[in-house]
């Protein structure tokens, strides 16, 4: 019987790094106690089948150029030609093995062949172009493979050598990062998709929208006049909610939050996972206030019972009690809280992401950009600094699908016009925070800056001041200033300043009637 297989397999089967020796170094015969070394994954034959496809029509690089480089191919020889048929294909040239043999180091010796031998024999045995997207498949597979044996090594000896000042906290972070970083391009199911399948995702999200409280196609929020302008809180969305100092952002913030996270409800899915049917999962990364500070702030706004008083420990038996129930009430809450100072963007987004993974995630909120840093060596340009945050944090967003809160500061040249209402100009380092947000809100309360020029009492402009006050007293604005989605405007919103709440404000025909 003929022996079918090709002749050029042999070839392929010597063609891997210890192929190219010098004949002069001796082998030692293997010791058989001496154990076997593991050589990394790799398929040689997939990169000469996928090559030879190439060489011989140019449309096969065309179908694996939008996921496949040239460092996922194991040997260097390969590498090199991949990156020059790609450049040659790439300026509207035809990539064969006569034009590519021009660029490539003839020296090369390749298992006994040059390297004009070895692109004519590419060719001569390469198979047809409809394999080539599995062959491209099959090297990326194993490059990724290959990644992370590499970064488990790594992890191994820094483990092992790590200084005494090196946190193992530090190096699980950064670990996570590479290892994420890996998933984000490891993928190759990119690329243009049919519309239909649009549609149908639309479809989806209506059908949802439907049986969610509310009819809302995003996270509700719990305001209903800021639902029905923003439709919810919409996935993969970065949300920016400014103000100056006072306005009340971080209440504003826990007050959807809790709102969200109390509203949860989910459903186990075939696959053992637990999908968000309404409400959802809420991560709260507090950078300025601790986790203590935080939950006292939502036991005053859901127990009416001033901060400041549950602080300072001046409460009754019956408040103590009000408190204690809520505390209880709370304790099963999806609402999770990180209060790590001074953490890094790379980090935040890792944090995000175990989280997603762990519990699960549907509302993340930050407070606040300007107190995070730059995934590098913190840069004397803030403003690139708040650029690579804020283009980090979309594109957070949109990998986890999930609405993002971002809180911001203003700059003061709000505090010196006559009318305090903000603007987008007012944002620090406004250009990219207004360029990657999908909304952009702003908080404002009237009544903090009238209350500041209170006259003397008895004074014509006294009477004036307290019906301007009366008029002011408890309202705030959240004013949209951008949305890609939906209108701008402006939300009318009730505030308790003493347990810093906001809530709905009742509409005039709903108001009690007067005798």
């Amino acid at each position: 019987m003929r022996n079918t297989r090709p002749a050029f397999a042999t070839k392929k089967a010597q063609l891997t790094p210890m192929a190219i020796t010098d004949s002069n170094i001796v082998k030692l015969a293997p010791d058989a106690g001496t154990p076997s070394y593991r050589t990394q994954p790799h398929n040689i034959e997939a990169e000469q089948a996928l090559l030879g496809a190439i060489l011989v029509n140019n449309d096969a690089f065309y179908r694996v150029s939008d996921f496949l480089e040239a460092k996922h191919f194991l040997e260097t020889i390969h590498q090199m030609i991949y990156e020059t048929a790609g450049s040659i294909i790439r300026a509207g040239k035809v990539a064969t093995p006569v034009t590519l043999k021009t660029f490539l180091p003839a020296d090369t010796d390749l298992g006994g062949m040059t390297v004009a031998q070895y692109l004519a024999r590419l060719a001569a045995e390469a198979t047809t172009i409809i394999n080539a997207q599995d062959y491209g498949r099959t090297i990326y597979d194993l490059a990724l493979r290959r990644d992370l044996i590499r970064i488990g090594e790594d992890m191994v000896n820094v483990a092992f050598d790590a200084p005494v000042d090196f946190a193992p906290r530090a190096q699980i972070e950064d670990a996570e990062r590479r290892l994420y970083e890996l998933a984000e391009t490891g993928r190759y199911d990119g690329g243009f998709q049919k519309f239909s399948n649009a549609l149908t995702t639309a479809i989806d999200m209506a059908a949802a929208a439907y049986h969610r409280d509310g009819s809302l196609s995003g996270v509700a929020s719990g305001l209903r006049d800021m639902d029905v302008k923003m439709g919810g809180l919409q996935p993969s969305d970065l949300i920016i909610l400014a103000g100056r100092p006072a306005m009340g952002k971080t209440a504003l913030a826990t007050n959807i939050a809790y709102n969200v996270a109390r509203a949860w409800r989910g459903e186990l899915q075939a696959d053992g996972q637990m999908k968000s049917i309404n409400g959802g999962v809420v991560g709260f990364f507090s950078l300025e206030m601790s986790a203590e500070q935080l939950a006292t702030r939502i036991l005053a706004e859901r127990t009416g019972i001033s901060s400041s008083s549950i602080r300072r420990g001046g409460i009754t038996e019956n408040d103590f009690d009000k408190i204690r129930d809520h505390a209880i009430e709370m304790q099963n809450l999806p609402f999770h809280v990180d209060d790590t100072g001074g953490l890094s963007i790379a980090q935040l987004s890792a944090r995000a992401r175990r989280l997603k993974r762990q519990k699960g995630l549907d509302l993340l909120i930050i407070d606040y950009i300007q107190l995070l840093s730059g995934s590098g060596r913190r840069s004397d340009n803030r403003v690139q600094e708040i650029t690579e945050i804020t283009t980090s944090l979309k594109a957070l967003a949109k990998e986890l699908n999930i609405p993002i809160i971002a809180l911001s500061q203003l700059s003061r040249q709000v505090e010196s016009r006559d009318d305090k209402r903000p603007q987008l100009a007012d944002l620090r380092e406004s250009g990219s925070i207004e360029q990657d947000a999908d909304v952009v809100l702003f908080v404002f309360r009237e009544e903090y800056y009238l209350q500041n020029k209170e006259p003397k009492p008895g004074t014509p402009e006294y009477e004036k001041w307290q019906l301007e006050m009366s008029l002011v007293h408890g309202k705030a604005e959240v004013i949209i200033g951008k949305q890609r989605h939906g209108p701008t405007g402006t939300i009318k919103l009730q505030f308790d300043a003493s347990v810093t709440r906001f809530a709905d404000l009742a509409e005039e025909d709903n108001l009690p009637g007067r005798i």
